[in-house]
């Protein structure tokens, strides 16, 4: 069965516009991101998708400069997006799905998610959030092609913007499941959606540097560092229907 990972990615965002072409260290927050899913080694391909809009034009450009193919859809519809970007040949099984907002990827985690994924035949999606322990901004999911083209048919609202939430939250209609990989980190937040997001991912690479960080030794170091955590200590997550 052949994996593709699928990054979402576009310039609009509420509360921090076109983050995800923000220059951080020595490549875009986007690039951040296809570093890391092309470091995990486990996957047969890897497409931007991002949308039709004029703005994601530049989206499109740093893609061309990454070397990453890229597929252009609606823009809310984050939904059908997914389900065009999937290639057609290949026999591809499974879609690994990941947000452009979230630089600190761990290659490890991505592989651990698809091997788990890969020993399930009949599985229909896996992600490391449903038990979470990781830092938010971390966490990986996978989920069947069958399963993304059902949710394509059935899914309203809300759920056509977050793309896998209406398999996750319909456990009786799909066959889902969720891994956890202790310890508990779950206080921890390293996504980017506010400019106090930004200033601890700035945080992290100016110590770390342009590579990338294994889950754990990033934990430890804002653990260490209560400083940095607390630059984004009072932000909180929207709530499923409001993101």
């Amino acid at each position: 069965m052949r994996v593709v990972g699928i990054v979402q990615a576009r310039m609009g965002s509420e509360r921090l516009p076109g983050k995800v072409l923000r220059p951080l260290g020595d490549r875009s927050v986007l690039g951040w991101v296809v570093r890391a899913a092309r470091a995990a080694g486990c996957l047969d391909d890897l497409i931007v998708a991002t949308s039709d809009r004029p703005e994601d034009a530049a989206v499109v450009a740093e893609c061309a400069r990454l070397g990453v193919p890229v597929f252009r859809g609606p823009s809310e519809d984050v939904l059908t997006r997914f389900v065009g970007a999937v290639p057609r040949q290949g026999d591809v099984g499974a879609v690994m799905r990941f947000t452009a907002d979230c630089p600190l990827l761990d290659p490890a985690v991505i592989r651990t998610a698809a091997r788990h994924f890969a020993a399930s035949p009949g599985l229909d999606y896996l992600s490391t959030s449903l038990h979470r322990v990781l830092p938010l901004g971390t966490d990986v999911e996978i989920i069947s092609v069958d399963a993304l083209r059902r949710a394509d048919r059935l899914a309203t609202g809300f759920h056509r913007t977050h793309v896998t939430s209406y398999v996750w939250s319909n456990p009786e209609e799909f066959t889902v499941t969720g891994i956890a990989l202790p310890p508990d980190r779950s206080g921890l937040r390293v996504t980017l959606d506010t400019i106090e997001d930004w200033r601890l991912i700035e945080a992290v690479v100016a110590h770390f540097g342009d590579r990338i960080v294994p889950v754990a030794e990033l934990s430890a170091w804002l653990d260490a560092n209560p400083d940095v955590r607390a630059l984004n200590g009072t932000v909180r997550q929207k709530a499923l229907a409001d993101r």
